[in-house]
């Protein structure tokens, strides 16, 4: 009797509910079982070696996902390209996962162009095949389909070498929660691949019969394009790429000037590591904010914009080619009811006028040729040219009426070397003189910045800064800035929340909300915010603001959950402790570190799996996961490596540093930071007065407290890489590879000691998936022995 062999097919992700985690397989007849091509765990031996493929296998080529949703009807088409690598032709036939609640209501099968019969089946005869699937090939990783219906087609060969190219389309009624339409598209096929895809696009377009107000993913950095009120088109692509993270989207339409949405997530219990100071039961919320597209530029509200350019002898060549270019983009961009000015800097503060100029043909005309003009000389004057911008900031139209939003845009490549130079009297003074609340947004291009200096001053004047490298495209950094806040719709704006009978007593109903303090919103932009709240039950979120020269009152319900029945709204959570490690990285370079601080650093990295120069020792199987005292020690070491300011060390540890506060996915930071983890460890670091390798590290040993030194910045580099390996993200879960076991850091030794243990494929085994359904064996659906803590006690599940 022949055996079954399956075969992951990347090609069925469906569009389904976020409990859904739904790939398809290959199903192949065969003489002897094979475990799926998973990619193996090198980093450590394994004591339970995998089995290998044998030849009848398969490799990814690429796979197209392109999705219209109108409304809440999804249409969805999936083809893949793929190729027989094994030595003879293979019969197949193809298992589709359905999603809950049957909301499938058509699909079709085709394989180059044939149309392949298939049969729908309910939860409970799928569940006999899966399970028969997973027992016979001794491959856990089907158990997650385990309680769902199934598609199955009818038998296809696949001759060796041969390309296939197989086409899904279904559509589907997408779930709706809390307002906001909610699009699920599962890539976290990492456990089930043995090679990265080679290419992988995702296009979804939007279309709505009411405005589209708030889009958003998640899980995915993607880019977003409005093709109308009613229309957007979102698009991912990666190349060479295992995704372990499903795909997300999650928007919301409607009428108003500014709309609202808020999702809660509230865990039925915390497991939170040894030691952790963080074990309040507050839930996580993320709000969503957007104002509505503006139609004509006459409905845009005016700005009053200060360009702020070093000029210094450093910043020629091409340098100051490339920022004229910009600078001339965006006077060019300025609208009739915009009043701007120019002031170049070195040594000298050089103004374009004496006060800010209404745009107009002839104004722009005199600036443009200002700025052509401009040529590179003499040395920094930072302290001169910022006072001179917010001094210009400050000058007003009228006093009868409220002034436009103020936005000054500063650009330098170096370091402070004329008139004051020390960095706290430098941010002491802007500070005072920007008495309009101007908006400071900071460009540092190159590596010779002070970039703590930046970090504060634009901290301190309601900004951000920008970091460009000396390989990149000055103008279009620029330019893309600019791009987002050429167009401000509601200004000033505060945000608060207010449920009703609640006591000023009781304290602040939310708490530690990032991004904190006013906030504008423009055109085409939206604010993610993230918070922890303790108070549950219906209240309301209240936006106030400046719309036009009008104050303006928004309220929206907001529905805290008491306590949250499934994971689907887990990602809050996530999204926040990475803003947390950002926040907490930020007050540590300016204004110190303290041991709360660090001890929460550890404790939120160690939990969520947020790699970090200063945490990435965690990947090191030596680091204990429940030593919260010595990893915090070891973590404290690493952070003196903020002393750095400027070089390229102190470049990308504030470009780290800002991607975690800025983080609007909390995948996109360390996605995104690989150079940056690069720059850090290139040994630019200066010598620190303490027994270090001269890169701010200790030099390799053992501390006092027993805790693993590093071997220098060019450390973090490479547990880095080691962590991809090292460090698994599973459900809710963070998972580390120890000595050959991924070890969930909640457990305690005591727990390990007396964890229950569960033979893989034991009767045991398949009577703990039915009585703990998807969200356990998403933990149990892994081929190597894993150890966690799941509704009070800890298993320990080994083959």
């Amino acid at each position: 009797m022949n055996a079954r062999i399956t075969l992951p097919l990347w090609a069925s992700l469906v569009f389904i509910t976020a409990s859904v985690f739904a790939q398809g397989v290959l199903i192949m007849e065969s003489k002897e079982a094979v475990r799926l091509p998973q990619m193996e765990v090198a980093i450590l031996p394994h004591p339970h070696p995998m089995p290998r493929p044998t030849p009848g296998s398969y490799k990814v080529q690429g796979l197209d996902v392109r999705a219209d949703v109108k409304d809440q009807v999804a249409q969805v088409q999936v083809s893949q390209t793929f190729v027989n690598t094994g030595a003879g032709q293979v019969e197949a036939s193809f298992v589709f996962p359905l999603p809950d609640e049957g909301a499938v209501e058509s699909m079709t099968f085709m394989v180059d162009g044939k149309e392949y019969a298939g049969k729908l089946m309910d939860a409970k005869e799928a569940r006999r095949i899966y399970e028969e699937i997973v027992r016979k090939n001794r491959d856990p990783a089907l158990l997650e389909w385990i309680g769902s219906g199934m598609f199955k087609t009818s038998v296809f060969p696949i001759p060796p070498g041969a390309l296939r190219t197989v086409l899904i389309r279904y559509s589907q009624l997408c779930r709706q929660r809390d307002g906001l339409t909610d699009f699920v598209f599962p890539l976290s096929v990492a456990r089930f691949t043995s090679e990265p895809l080679e290419k992988i696009a995702v296009t979804v377009n939007v279309e709505s019969a009411e405005p589209i107000k708030n889009i958003y993913s998640p899980s995915h950095d993607v880019k977003l394009k409005r093709t109308g009120e009613g229309r957007a088109t979102v698009t991912y692509e990666a190349k060479n790429t295992t995704p372990s993270t499903d795909f997300r989207l999650l928007f919301d339409a409607g009428q108003g000037g500014v709309s609202a949405r808020t999702l809660s997530y509230r865990p039925i219990k915390l497991d939170g590591v040894a030691g952790s100071s963080d074990r309040e039961n507050d839930g996580f919320f993320m709000s969503l904010v957007a104002p509505q597209m503006p139609k004509t530029d006459a409905e845009v509200a005016p700005k009053n914009v200060i360009f702020v350019i070093d000029r210094s002898g450093s910043m020629g060549g091409k340098k100051i080619e490339q920022v004229k270019a910009a600078l001339k983009n965006m006077i060019n961009r300025l609208r009739p009811k915009d009043t701007f000015n120019v002031i170049a800097f070195d040594d000298v503060i050089l103004t374009f006028k004496p006060t800010p100029q209404a745009f107009s043909e002839e104004t722009r005309d005199a600036a443009l040729g200002f700025v052509e003009n401009m040529f590179a000389r003499g040395s920094t004057a930072i302290d001169a040219a910022l006072s001179a911008a917010f001094e210009q900031a400050a000058i007003s139209w009228s006093s009868s009426v409220p002034l436009p939003p103020s936005y000054v845009l500063f650009l330098t490549d170096g370091l402070p070397t004329a008139g004051e130079t020390n960095e706290n009297r430098i941010v002491d003074r802007a500070k005072s003189l920007n008495k309009m609340h101007a908006r400071l947004m900071v460009f540092g291009v190159g590596y010779d910045v002070n970039s703590r200096l930046l970090d504060k001053l634009a901290r301190e004047n309601y900004g951000l800064t920008e970091y460009v490298r000396p390989d990149e495209d000055i103008e279009l950094r620029v330019n893309r800035l600019y791009a987002r806040i050429e167009s401000p719709v509601l200004t000033g704006a505060t945000c608060r929340f207010v449920f009703e009978g609640m006591t000023p007593a009781e304290g602040d109903a939310v708490s530690r909300v990032y991004p904190s303090g006013e906030f504008d919103l423009f055109a085409g932009e939206q604010v993610v915010f993230v918070g922890r709240y303790k108070k549950s039950g219906p209240g309301k979120l209240v936006i106030e603001g400046t719309l036009g020269s009008a104050k303006t009152k928004y309220e929206f319900p907001v529905n805290f959950a008491e306590k949250s029945a499934d994971s689907s709204c887990a990602f809050v959570e996530k999204l926040w402790a990475v803003r947390r490690v950002g926040e907490i990285l930020d007050q540590i370079d300016l204004k110190g570190k303290n041991e709360e601080l660090v001890r929460e650093l550890v404790e939120l990295a160690t939990r969520h799996g947020i790699v970090t120069p200063y945490t990435s020792f965690m990947a090191d199987d030596r680091t204990s996961l429940t030593d919260l005292r010595a990893n915090a020690a070891h973590a404290s070491e690493r952070l003196d490596a903020f002393a750095a300011t400027d070089g390229k060390s102190g470049f990308a540890q504030r470009n780290i540093k800002q991607s975690l506060q800025l983080a609007k996915n909390y995948d996109a930071p360390m996605q995104t930071n690989e150079k940056s983890f690069a720059e850090v460890s290139d040994g630019a670091f200066p010598a620190l007065q303490s027994p270090t390798d001269g890169l701010g590290f200790g030099v390799g040993g053992r501390t006092a407290s027993g805790a693993v030194a590093g071997t220098g910045l060019k450390a973090a580099k490479r547990e880095f890489d080691q962590s991809q390996n090292a460090i698994r993200q599973i459900g809710l879960k963070t998972f580390y590879n120890r000595e050959g076991v991924w070890t969930d850091p909640s457990v305690t030794p005591e727990q390990k000691k007396q964890a229950r243990r569960v033979k893989q494929f034991s009767d045991e085994y398949f009577k703990l998936v039915d009585r703990a359904g998807r969200d356990l064996a998403q933990y149990l659906a892994v081929s190597e022995p894993v150890l966690f803590n799941a509704e009070g006690e800890t298993y320990f599940v080994e083959p």
